[in-house]
């Protein structure tokens, strides 16, 4: 098995790209779906959040405060450093579990939905293949007008904080180019996940797995053998 790292941006079509993904049967992971849920009541980083910013970050109902902690650590990269040592560990952690249960099943790549792949690069060393989302920046700026009921001010500000496309796709391995018509856009999707399956990448964890698994097996039949009086 390997792992394919899939990022864009906002207004690019990411989670429709997901969507037929999914449609085709891959296996897909959202990491910021992880991201929340290890922070939830009762989890490690979350105590260890409240530890570090106070109980001004929790909600009435204990879950934390998205809003209110986004605000603590914005403009302030120490204490945005000292959140992501919480987080990632648990958030790798679970990532893992997940891939590994992937793994279990036979899949031979996992997708890993990472909106800021690109951007912290803590993920990057993990990822097989990386892949980008891309449109055009009037194309971005015309859909996310029309599905935010945005003016083109705020568009552009939400489009300029955020790495742009253009970079993104000269960082990737793989662009998926959603620009145009949408069939065109699945068309490729299909043809990069042909791709991706026919790739013998996934053999030489899945053979070193199995080797392991054998080795186990046979020491453990050796040990039988000789801790147990013969009949």
């Amino acid at each position: 098995m390997f792992l394919v790292g899939l990022t864009g941006g906002i207004a690019s079509g990411k989670s429709s790209v997901i969507q037929v993904f999914q449609q085709l049967g891959c296996a897909v992971i959202d990491v910021d779906v992880i991201a929340r849920h290890v922070v939830q009541p009762g989890y490690p980083a979350h105590q260890r959040i409240v530890e570090a910013f106070g109980t001004e970050v929790l909600l009435e109902n204990g879950d934390i405060n998205r809003k209110v902690l986004g605000d603590l650590i914005f403009n302030q990269p120490d204490r945005r450093h000292l959140l992501n040592t919480i987080t990632h560990p648990e958030i790798r952690k679970e990532m893992m579990k997940e891939t590994f249960k992937y793994f279990l099943r036979g899949y031979r790549y996992v997708i890993l939905d990472i909106p800021l792949l690109f951007e912290t690069k803590k993920l990057l060393k993990y990822m097989k293949h990386t892949v980008v989302v891309y449109c055009d920046r009037d194309t971005q700026l015309t859909r996310l007008m029309r599905r935010n009921n945005l003016n083109r001010e705020d568009a552009e500000a939400r489009i300029n904080a955020q790495l742009p496309l253009k970079d993104k796709a000269r960082m990737a391995r793989h662009v998926l180019d959603n620009s145009g018509e949408w069939s065109i856009t699945k068309r490729q999707v299909i043809l990069l996940h042909s791709e991706l399956e026919r790739s013998l990448e996934y053999l030489p964890l899945r053979l070193g797995v199995l080797t392991g698994l054998a080795g186990i097996a046979s020491l453990f039949y050796l040990l039988t053998r000789y801790l147990l009086p013969s009949p």
